[in-house]
């Protein structure tokens, strides 16, 4: 098993971390202030000028749509495996993704796009996401079932003759805050009587369609995420043509099964730049702060912490590129005992360590002063999404199973989660 990155990623990886250094940390306090001020006028999801002062910077530095393997037309993205020490990197500040082109939703989106629309729909919303020209939202999440299991979605799409009718409401949808916004890709029920996996589907619906409303903001642990946040839409009559379904009718799961993968390990990608960033900030504070005599970083209960996140650290890196390997070797479907428990692994590693992080700052640690208050709130979310912890859990253990009983390819026959929250 490799993991030798190939020298295009070194270079690359020297090439983002001069960037980070040189733009985007110096800019975290401007981009929240920025945030502030748009608040304090009455409207705080207007994009910050700072990212979009960057944008073209990154772009002009070649770190640009890294996230997209083997599509003609992103001929600069990377394999798994590449992409997983830049993700890192974008990932120790919350917003830098979007800087390079690289954040969620509309990583996710665009994959989803390129796997699976057609060569118009392509053109229409996939080139302008990858120009980095506009902005999409997915919608898969309800507020009235459990959609830990996807299955309970009860959205309609319905099809009227040349047009499909969309009814129903979603929450958590990330994106739908931003007025950049363009497009949704939506999964909803096309045939109720289909077999259990075969009733969904999705469907490209332009935001400016007629019976779309953003009812609200959903904040985490008070935090709206503005510019960018998550809300709850309700989609009313929503006509779209038929040319809108992607794959065709009962293939939802199939398609999000093929895209909440690659989203799920860059989440877990970018979960790992927060703990290594947590870890600083710890052990920076602790080398800084004298408390009973001597410093922090003396008294022998964080030298357990530091020693304990940095083996924490190591241990989800390697099943996250170990993951990253396989997908790229033998595909996501094999693949898929790793990716959830990475899924599992990351965050859950990354709110310990900021956890202690926000411990060591004392009151500092849960104020804004830091961002180990708004970090956390996010890496606990990030337990939920993609797929709660509970969902994968249950999935490894299926898998395990699996493997000790007498029937020849039981593993094989294992399907994994197809979830974004609670």
């Amino acid at each position: 098993m490799e993991f030798e990155y190939s020298a295009r990623c070194i270079e690359l990886r020297q090439r983002l971390l001069a960037f980070m250094d040189e733009h985007v940390y110096p800019n975290e306090r401007r981009f929240y202030e920025e945030v502030s001020a748009n608040r304090r006028a009455g409207n705080a999801w207007i994009p910050t000028k700072i990212v979009e002062e960057l944008k073209p910077k990154a772009r002009a530095a070649g770190l640009w749509n890294l996230f997209l393997p083997k599509s003609a037309r992103v001929p600069e993205g990377l394999s798994n495996l590449d992409y997983a020490p830049l993700c890192e990197i974008m990932g120790r500040v919350t917003w830098a993704p979007e800087v390079f082109n690289c954040n969620a939703p509309d990583t996710g989106n665009m994959e989803t796009l390129e796997r699976y629309a057609s060569e118009p729909i392509k053109r229409a919303w996939l080139d302008p996401l990858l120009a980095g020209e506009i902005r999409s939202a997915f919608a898969m999440t309800e507020p009235a079932v459990a959609s830990s299991d996807a299955t309970n979605i009860q959205a309609r799409i319905e099809r009227q003759g040349d047009h499909y009718l969309i009814n129903g409401r979603k929450w958590w949808t990330s994106g739908a805050g931003d007025p950049r916004c363009k497009v949704y890709i939506f999964m909803g029920k096309t045939n109720p009587d289909a077999g259990r996996h075969e009733q969904q589907s999705m469907i490209v619906v332009p935001a400016d369609t007629p019976g779309i409303t953003v009812i609200r903001p959903l904040n985490v642990f008070g935090y709206d995420d503005a510019p960018h946040g998550h809300c709850e839409v309700a989609f009313e009559n929503v006509r779209v043509p038929v040319e809108n379904i992607l794959l065709g009718e009962g293939r939802g799961f199939e398609i999000a099964q093929g895209r909440l993968g690659p989203g799920r390990i860059h989440h877990c990608m970018r979960s790992i730049g927060v703990a290594e960033r947590a870890l600083e900030y710890m052990c920076k504070r602790l080398s800084t702060r004298t408390a009973f005599g001597k410093p922090i970083s003396a008294h022998n209960v964080w030298h357990e912490r530091i020693a304990e996140a940095r083996c924490m650290i190591d241990q989800a890196r390697l099943l996250t590129l170990k993951a990253a390997y396989m997908m790229d070797t033998v595909g996501n479907k094999v693949a898929k005992a790793e990716i959830a428990m990475i899924k599992v692994v990351a965050p859950n590693i990354a709110c310990q360590i900021l956890d202690w992080a926000i411990q060591a700052h004392g009151g500092a640690g849960v104020s804004d002063d830091f961002p180990l208050a708004s970090l956390y709130a996010h890496q606990r979310t990030l337990r939920l999404a993609d797929g709660p912890d509970e969902v994968h859990r249950n999935a490894i253990a299926k898998l395990e199973l699996a493997k000790h009983l007498p029937v020849p390819g039981a593993a094989d026959r294992v399907r994994m989660p197809v979830t974004r929250g609670a």
